[in-house]
């Protein structure tokens, strides 16, 4: 059966490289991302819960997430709006937004899976001013409480489409995503870059 529907991520796939603008965000704050890490598994170890991932499930705040990883570097080193921080250092992907659009308009579904903050929802929805007429369905984990790869966010997605795996295009720019949307019957495309991406799901439109 051919795909009726696809489905995307937000960062990484409508904007540019999420790692880039993280790395110069912790630049900005005086350390690297490696020690960011370093640092989110350290509160991890001392909590029992990664903070990143709790953020992600709107189960703490952007302040809170802040606290737990500054507290695990060095000292001296505070980490702050991390949310402007980010957004600012990402763009549109204009090639695949247009290609979304053209989707839509040849009557393909659309929906968007995003690891994302409750915070950060007016920042992001305004960077895409035209995620209302592209997406019926938008599944934002930190008002879902569930966060990709875990299987109940595309569980939710395809509640909310109303459609099997098998009808759906997944499209992310992270592996593990990718894997776990095979697992819940989807069509995986890796997003590596927009040309590569529009052509795998051009291909998987037209089997």
């Amino acid at each position: 059966m051919t795909p009726s529907a696809v489905v995307s991520d937000f960062g990484g796939v409508l904007t540019t490289p999420l790692f880039r603008a993280l790395e110069e965000y912790a630049s900005s704050c005086g350390t690297t991302l490696p020690d960011l890490g370093v640092a989110m598994a350290a509160s991890t170890r001392r909590t029992g819960v990664h903070p990143l991932y709790a953020l992600e499930r709107g189960e703490i705040t952007e302040t809170e997430f802040l606290r737990r990883t500054s507290d695990e570097l060095p000292d001296g080193i505070v980490l702050t709006e991390l949310g402007e921080g980010y957004f600012t250092r990402l763009e549109r992907n204009e090639p695949m937004l247009d290609f979304l659009a053209e989707l839509r308009g040849r009557g393909l579904r659309l929906a968007l899976c995003t690891n994302n903050v409750r915070e950060w929802e007016p920042v992001w929805r305004s960077m895409l001013h035209e995620i209302d007429e592209l997406f019926e369905a938008i599944v934002d984990s930190g008002f879902v409480g569930t966060r990709k790869p875990e299987a109940e966010i595309y569980a939710i997605v395809l509640e909310r489409l109303g459609l099997p795996g098998s009808e759906c295009v997944f499209v992310d720019d992270v592996e593990d995503n990718c894997i776990a949307a095979a697992e819940a019957g989807m069509h995986p495309v890796h997003f590596r870059n927009a040309e590569q991406a529009i052509a795998d799901v051009r291909a998987l439109l037209s089997s």
